[in-house]
């Protein structure tokens, strides 16, 4: 394994951090206890979750998740070999079950204190805003839109307030942010610099060889600010293991079980994957293994999050930290890449 550090910390990461999404839906706790049992026998020492999970979010299932998590540290004792990621959600008509209140004081504290009873722990290493509550280009839409019926108003400040609140409290040790903007990024830093308060040392947001939009505004901030990617969705919904190729629907994958998560299929993204599944074929390569590597090659990642369903497919992506590219491969990429650009924002 490969290690770095959860940026302007001294807080050692793997660079493949556990994706645990599908834990308690497509996955059963036994399964998620294996998972992690794995990874960390890997080196893999950095978990990502969140109080949404699993997806599809569902009142029936809210945070079962992370009380698998918790239940695991509970059986096993090793909260403090982890650094610990958790989210609260933000707004939407699929959350309003859990909340419709926003990043209000009340909500982020009720949060933070459910994850932390759920994950049987005293403090999360980083809490991460799962997404803005205001209306902006973020799941998968490119351009901003403004919406007549967005009444959000720019309360950055107290957010962070309580946030600060919650560090010195030694409830979180540091603080990320998911699904941002540009704009977004930069309001969060501003915050920080002219105020002194907390500082977003990470953004998790998708990126992978079918969406590099993080490279188009959000690149330059990561490495000039010193806010680096976690990078989620590095295998695209699945979609860049090559198994959808040809318009084949695999018993119990993600897109069998759930239809809605169609992101990264059809069109020029089928087109796209199947010239990526060429190149690595052509390279002796898996096109899971060049997808999760080509992440990895990334200046501004600090770790890429993968999720599988069982420990075989966990064990490819977790193997990935030692797949180096040839510059022949990295060049075949990017004239893939010119020709169709980001064909699944």
């Amino acid at each position: 394994m490969k290690y770095t550090k959860l940026p302007n910390t001294d807080i050692v990461v793997s660079k493949i951090c556990l994706g645990t999404m599908t834990w308690g839906n497509q996955n059963s706790e036994q399964e998620g206890f294996e998972q992690m049992n794995y990874a960390l026998e890997e080196g893999v020492n950095f978990f990502d979750t969140a109080e949404l999970y699993p997806v599809p979010a569902h009142k029936d299932r809210y945070a079962h998740t992370e009380r698998i998590i918790g239940n695991w540290f509970k059986e096993t004792g090793n909260r403090e070999k982890v650094v610990l990621a958790s989210k609260i959600a933000g707004n939407g008509d699929y959350t309003k079950f859990i909340r419709s209140t926003g990043f209000v004081k009340e909500a982020i504290i009720e949060a933070v204190e459910g994850s932390l009873t759920r994950l049987k722990t005293d403090y999360l290493d980083l809490y991460q805003l799962h997404w803005p509550e205001r209306s902006t280009n973020y799941f998968g839409q490119r351009e901003f839109r403004p919406d007549v019926k967005d009444h959000w108003q720019d309360n950055f400040h107290q957010v962070l307030q309580t946030l600060q609140g919650l560090v010195k409290e030694g409830k979180i040790r540091q603080i990320g942010i998911s699904n941002e903007t540009p704009w977004g990024t930069m309001r969060f830093l501003e915050e920080h610099k002219v105020h002194n308060l907390p500082r977003a040392i990470t953004i998790q947001n998708p990126y992978n060889l079918l969406n590099r939009q993080f490279e188009i505004g959000l690149s330059e901030i990561s490495m000039r600010e010193k806010i680096g990617l976690l990078a989620y969705s590095p295998m695209a919904f699945g979609a860049l293991s090559g198994k959808y190729i040809g318009g084949k629907l695999p018993e119990d994958s993600r897109l069998s079980l759930f239809p809605i998560y169609n992101r990264y299929i059809g069109g020029n993204t089928a087109v796209a994957t199947e010239k990526y599944f060429d190149l690595a074929s052509e390279n002796n390569l898996s096109l899971a293994q060049m997808a999760l590597a080509f992440v990895n090659t990334r200046p501004f990642l600090t770790s890429s999050i993968i999720g599988a369903t069982n420990l075989k497919q966990l064990k490819e992506n977790i193997e990935s930290i030692d797949v180096i590219l040839t510059d022949a491969v990295l060049e075949g990429i990017e004239a893939i890449h010119n020709v169709i650009p980001n064909p699944a924002p």
